[in-house]
């Protein structure tokens, strides 16, 4: 993500960070940004599973109907 800015960059938007917010309230904006990547991790973790359990339960039926084809083929 920060590969193409560089170190004196990061160091750069660091500083213009601090004397914009100030050291008291760096600290909470940090927090903020903290809780809100994880929650946008979470949200899109428990969308994949969900997508995930949807594909299965897609699977499993495919798989009950072809069972029942075949078993009324075979009577």
């Amino acid at each position: 993500m920060f590969s193409s800015i560089g170190p004196t960059g990061i160091i750069l938007l660091a500083i213009v960070a601090l004397l914009l917010f100030g050291p008291k309230k760096l600290p909470e904006l940090g927090r903020a940004v903290g809780r809100t990547v994880k929650e946008f991790k979470d949200g899109t973790k428990e969308l994949m599973s969900d997508e995930d359990d949807d594909q299965k339960h897609t699977q499993y039926d495919v798989n009950k109907t072809e069972a029942q084809k075949v078993e009324a083929s075979s009577k």
